[in-house]
């Protein structure tokens, strides 16, 4: 059984270099959890910042639980992520470095039902290497499509 993908930010791909990645899990009210398990989550602008010995994920929108009262979470709240000790010295290092960042590629739900995000150490790219990536995928897909065609004529 496989971990259930709950949220991709498909941006962060395109707009940076991807380093590093690492597995985090988060701490969550209840709200936010059955949110995330119905998909109301967006990661587009989120990212993810070393403050002490803690890492803090901002700017991730989890919808409010439709089903909630007033305890209801705030959407947009500072959520903590749960890393040991070695990997949050790691990433306090690499983000220290000169721009470096850390941003969230996926939230999944694992096999026992817990939430976990993977995050990225990310470098951004700029507007040429951007293009760059987007010739090398059209090329890509247009040998795709040369050797399909040579194989429909060959059959």
């Amino acid at each position: 059984m496989e971990d259930l993908v709950v949220a991709r930010n498909r941006k962060a791909r395109h707009d940076y270099f991807i380093i590093d990645t690492i597995e985090a899990g988060m701490v969550l009210t209840g709200t936010e959890i059955k949110s995330i398990r119905s998909g109301k989550i967006n990661l587009k602008d989120g990212y993810a910042k070393v403050q002490g010995s803690e890492v803090w994920l901002y700017n991730v929108h989890i919808s409010p639980f439709e089903q909630g009262t007033y305890y209801n979470h705030e959407p947009l709240r500072p959520r903590k992520l749960l890393l040991n000790a070695a990997e949050i010295r790691r990433l306090a290092s690499k983000t220290r470095e000169k721009g470096l960042t850390l941003v969230p590629l996926t939230v999944y739900l694992k096999q026992n039902h817990w939430a976990k995000i993977e995050l990225a150490l990310v470098k951004g790219k700029t507007g040429y290497d951007k293009r760059e990536a987007i010739a090398e995928r059209d090329a890509a897909r247009d040998i795709e499509k040369a050797v399909k065609e040579r194989r429909r004529r060959e059959v």
